[in-house]
């Protein structure tokens, strides 16, 4: 019984503090705080927060531990075991030598960056014209020789002849790409080129002593092409030797031969110098009067035929169109 008047009383006594408190905060304005759940909602992001949640993203990974360490040492004072962590972490690492390059490496390097030496005429000159220069070149050691007598696949003057020679000899870069260029090459180009090198003075000397009043025969050709092997090019034949003694027979070049003296007053050599004496003037027809009476007349009378023709055209056009329907 008395435990049963002791809760009673101890209810009346919560309910009246109770109210009083309630009494209270309605007295003072104040609303009781509300409870609510500290429970993260997830719900669907626009577009525009995907881009602002990603771009504080980005800037919260490059900042690193250092804001964590900011805020850390803000709000707190760390303890002396954290100091010594944070001096460790502050402290920097001697970063690792770099092995030092090696020369090979170094050589590239170099290579690489050197500017490749390409001529303005270098689309121009042909490995075939390459080889006919370097093969005429040192057989007749003549550049001026080599600029009148050979015929390259293009017209070059002597200077660009001898820019080029000087490239060949000179210009690692050149030379290399034209010899191997020239490797290329078919060996059938190859001997065509070769029998277009020039003769030299030593060669047409040998050719000079065989008479012109004989007769030579390709057995005496190669007689003196195997006589003298180390004088003449390695490419020369008892033929093309024939034809070249042949041609200088004609020019009258041989050791037996003497050039003939201009010729005096009406005394002509040969036909070329009779058509240069010949006077075109001369050669022009007296002027006919009544032939040409007779050309313009017939020249009027067919003007005037075709004329007539040109007016009666309208004429005949109207009549097959009136024909053809």
């Amino acid at each position: 019984m008395d435990s049963l008047l002791v809760s009673a009383s101890r209810s009346e006594d919560e309910d009246s503090s109770a109210g009083h408190k309630r009494s209270l905060s309605q007295g003072s304005g104040l609303v009781p705080k509300r409870r609510s759940s500290s429970r993260f909602i997830k719900r669907k992001k626009f577009d525009d927060e995907l881009v602002e949640s990603s771009l504080a993203k980005s800037s919260s990974r490059a900042r690193g531990p250092s804001g964590g360490e900011s805020g850390r040492l803000s709000g707190s004072e760390p303890s002396s075991s954290e100091k010594k962590k944070q001096v460790s972490k502050t402290v920097p690492t001697p970063a690792p030598p770099s092995p030092a390059p090696s020369p090979s490496i170094t050589k590239r390097i170099k290579k690489s960056k050197q500017p490749l030496q390409v001529t303005k005429d270098l689309g121009r000159w042909k490995p075939s014209d390459d080889l006919l220069l370097i093969n005429t070149v040192l057989q007749t050691n003549d550049l001026q020789a080599v600029h009148l007598g050979v015929k390259f696949s293009c017209r070059f003057t002597l200077n660009e002849i001898q820019e080029r020679w000087y490239a060949l000899l000179y210009d690692p870069v050149i030379s290399k790409l034209s010899c191997q260029a020239i490797r290329q090459l078919h060996p059938e180009a190859i001997a065509a080129i070769q029998s277009k090198v020039l003769f030299s003075k030593a060669e047409e000397q040998l050719l000079s002593t065989i008479g012109s009043s004989s007769q030579p025969t390709l057995e005496t050709f190669q007689d003196l092409l195997s006589k003298h092997p180390e004088v003449f090019y390695m490419s020369r034949t008892a033929k093309s030797l024939q034809v070249h003694w042949q041609l200088m027979k004609q020019y009258y070049l041989l050791e037996d031969q003497t050039v003939q003296p201009l010729p005096k007053g009406d005394q002509v050599l040969n036909f070329s110098d009779a058509e240069d004496m010949l006077d075109d003037t001369k050669l022009r027809d007296s002027r006919d009067e009544v032939l040409e009476h007779e050309l313009t007349v017939a020249d009027r009378r067919q003007k005037r035929e075709i004329r007539q023709l040109e007016q009666e055209l309208h004429r005949w056009q109207v009549l097959v169109d009136s024909i053809t329907g």
